[in-house]
């Protein structure tokens, strides 16, 4: 396959369906009131790998001839393609070997491993991974599928477009996380085919925007790192055989701070009671940033597969950004009946006690000043602000510090 065309686009949609669950557009009350938009998920993270990466994967293995396939498959992952490639070998009864990042979150190594392919760590991130995978390809002469610089992956992941405007054909914009750009481009792609008029946009990671830098310098580069919470989206360099396709059909890159994500996942959970990890936030967090209304728009959230450690973790840091968890400093003399006062204080504005630390050496003079410190947690910036103004009235010059929790 050489290219990106209709009729591809219109075989995998039907391939696709023999493994992918039917992600239905769900209407987001919450994130339509935050923006003036109508806003519809497209929950990929419910897929049965957990994310919309087994489109890919499985239609690519389809479009391998016998010979390709009894060679053996092999690929490189921050995750959610590994799963996708290990399910469809599974499916074909092939052997699939796949080289992942040594940071990628253990769940999705472990439920690689769970569809029966051979796991090999290498690497901080995907380009190195993918420089192994190569090698290990020559070296035992498998076949190799590309994550998301080839036209079969491209193609297999560009019938969530095809899903997305049989349900809502007036879909005014579409945002897309983008990592490599394979998602991107099969979406854009196909969306532009089926009706020019749909706007769609990419979304990176601040931090990892290659695509970004990529379609400013007119060619592709290669970033010189890159840090993000959104492992899955973790990419140096774009696909350079996508990158036409992406200059041509994308109406733009929007970057998100990883701050950003960590509140999307909050409210992801709060009100829609879905895990859907970091990358798969990249579309949620953009909408904030499009200067649009009463618009018709779909987030891709293009996965779920999250380790427990992390989540706690990304809540914990969510609930400080809301101004929900706090912790202020406040002196007061090292006497009895003093704690009882504060606390008293905090009591009658309804705030919660979730920390107490009490530093008796703050000072030479303990009767003149010891330090408490009190984590608390809040119902949000305004609960947050008459706390503190009461402790100030009350003659504890409260400070907020730094929260650890």
């Amino acid at each position: 396959m050489e290219e990106l065309s209709l009729e591809y686009f219109e075989a995998a949609s039907e391939k696709v369906k023999e493994v992918t669950l039917d992600t239905k557009l769900v209407y987001s009350d919450y994130f339509s009131s935050q923006t003036g938009n109508k806003v519809y998920l497209k929950p990929e993270n419910m897929q049965f790998t957990g994310a919309y990466k087994v489109r890919g994967a499985y239609y690519k293995m389809s479009t391998l001839s016998d010979e390709e396939r009894s060679k053996g498959i092999i690929t490189a992952s921050a995750g959610n393609h590994a799963q996708g490639v290990a399910y469809a070998a599974k499916c074909y009864g092939v052997k699939a070997t796949i080289v992942m990042p040594t940071t990628t979150p253990l769940i999705k190594v472990n439920r690689t491993k769970s569809y029966g392919a051979e796991v090999v760590l290498f690497g901080d991130v995907y380009d190195e991974s993918c420089a192994k995978a190569y090698e290990l390809a020559d070296e035992f002469g498998y076949t190799f599928i590309h994550p998301f610089n080839d036209f079969g992956v491209a193609t297999g992941q560009g019938t969530i477009a095809m899903e997305i405007i049989k349900e809502l054909p007036l879909v005014d914009i579409i945002l897309v996380p983008v990592g490599g750009g394979g998602l991107a481009t099969g979406v854009s792609t196909l969306a532009k085919m089926l009706n020019p008029k749909i706007k769609v946009y990419g979304v990176e990671p601040e931090n990892a925007a290659c695509l970004d830098a990529s379609i400013k310098a007119g060619k592709v580069v290669t970033l010189d790192s890159v840090s993000t919470i959104a492992d899955g989206t973790a990419v140096k360099t774009p696909g350079d055989k996508l990158f036409p396709y992406l200059k041509k059909n994308l109406d733009g890159i929007i970057k998100v701070p990883d701050e950003d994500l960590v509140v999307a996942f909050l409210d992801m959970v709060e009100n829609h009671k879905m895990v859907v990890e970091n990358s798969g936030l990249l579309s949620v967090a953009a909408l904030k940033q499009l200067n649009v209304k009463g618009k018709k728009i779909v987030s891709i959230l293009s996965g779920g597969n999250m380790d427990v450690i992390t989540m706690s973790s990304v809540v914990s840091q969510g609930l400080i950004l809301r101004d929900r968890i706090f912790t202020v400093s406040v002196l007061l003399p090292d006497k009895p009946g003093e704690l009882s006062k504060v606390a008293d204080v905090i009591a009658k504005q309804s705030g919660n006690v979730i920390k107490l630390e009490h530093n008796q050496f703050v000072s030479i003079n303990r009767n003149a000043a010891v330090e408490l410190r009190i984590t608390l947690e809040a119902f949000g910036t305004d609960h947050k602000k008459a706390i503190i103004d009461k402790l100030e009235e009350s003659g504890y010059k409260p400070k907020v510090v730094r929260t650890n929790i």
